[in-house]
C-alpha cells in the first residue's frame, strides 16, 4: 500500500516511494498506476506533486505516460539507482521561489541605473523571443539573453552569474520533460509580453514597476505550469500544508 509522505520537497519522496516499489516487485512491469487524482488521495499530496514525481520516473525510463489511457510500469530498476541519474535536488517551483525573490530585486535595482545600450540588449533579446515562439530552443535562449541582460544592466558579476545559474538549472531532461506538458507557442507569446513589460518599466526608470511586472511574470509563469496539471499554486507544499493565496510560475 502507497504510504503518506509529509516532507518538504515531496514529489522526491513520491519518486522514492514508487521507485522502490517498482524494484521490489510491488508494481509488475506492464502494470497500470493509479490515476493521478487517486495517488494524490493516497499519499495524502497535490496532483502537482504526483506529476512532477511521475515525470521523473519517466525520464528513467521507469514508467510511460499515456494522455488519455494512464501511467504504466514499463521496466524495473535497482533501488540504489545513482543519484546522478535522478531529477535536480531543486523542483521546479522552488526553483521559481528563488528567481522570484532575486531578479525582482535585480529588475528592481536595474530601473536606477539603465543606460540605452542596456534598453538596446532587452529590445534584442525581446525581439529574438517574439520571432522564435514556434522553436523552443531558440525562444529559451532568447529568454536567456533577456534576464542575463537585466543583470548586466546593474553591473554585478555575481548577479549575472547566479542568475545564468538559476536559469540554467531547467535544462536537464527532467526539466525539459517536465515543461513539454506546458510549454508552447501560446505560453511563450503570453510571455514575450510580460518581459515587455519588465522592459517598459526598466526603461521608464520606474523601479516599482519593474520589479512589480517581474513578480508578475515569474508569479504567471507559475500560474501556467501548475494549470498543465489542472489544480492552483501548491501553497501547501511550501506552507506546512496551508492553502496559501496566489501571490504575485512560470514563463521563465
Amino acid at each position: 500500500m502507497f504510504s503518506p509522505v509529509e516532507s518538504r520537497r515531496l514529489y522526491r519522496q513520491v519518486a522514492d516511494q514508487i521507485r522502490l516499489m517498482i524494484a521490489s516487485g510491488e508494481l509488475a512491469v506492464g502494470q497500470r498506476l493509479p490515476a493521478e487524482r487517486e495517488l494524490a488521495e493516497q499519499l495524502s499530496v497535490s496532483r502537482p506533486t504526483v506529476r512532477e514525481a511521475l515525470i521523473v520516473l519517466e525520464v528513467e525510463g521507469l514508467v510511460n505516460i499515456r494522455m488519455g489511457s494512464g501511467i504504466y510500469v514499463v521496466r524495473q530498476h535497482a533501488a540504489g539507482a545513482a543519484a546522478s541519474e535522478r531529477e535536480p535536488v531543486e523542483g521546479p517551483f522552488e526553483l521559481l521561489q528563488a528567481r522570484a525573490i532575486i531578479e525582482c530585486a535585480i529588475a528592481e535595482e536595474a530601473a536606477g541605473c539603465a543606460r540605452p545600450e542596456g534598453i538596446a540588449a532587452l529590445d534584442e533579446a525581446l525581439t529574438r523571443m517574439s520571432g522564435g515562439v514556434n522553436d523552443a530552443g531558440a525562444v529559451i535562449a532568447a529568454d536567456r539573453a533577456f534576464h542575463i541582460a537585466i543583470a548586466t544592466i546593474v553591473g554585478n558579476a555575481t548577479l549575472i552569474r547566479v542568475t545564468g545559474e538559476m536559469f540554467d538549472m531547467r535544462m536537464t531532461p527532467y526539466f525539459e520533460k517536465l515543461a513539454s506538458h506546458f510549454e508552447g507557442p501560446t505560453t511563450w507569446r503570453s510571455a514575450v509580453e510580460e518581459h515587455r513589460a519588465i522592459r517598459d518599466a526598466i526603461a521608464a526608470g520606474d523601479a516599482a514597476g519593474a520589479k512589480a511586472a517581474m513578480r508578475a511574470h515569474l508569479t504567471m509563469s507559475q500560474k501556467r505550469f501548475s494549470e498543465s496539471f489542472g489544480e492552483e499554486l501548491p501553497g501547501e507544499e511550501k506552507r506546512g500544508r496551508r492553502k496559501a493565496p496566489a501571490k504575485g510560475k512560470t514563463k521563465t
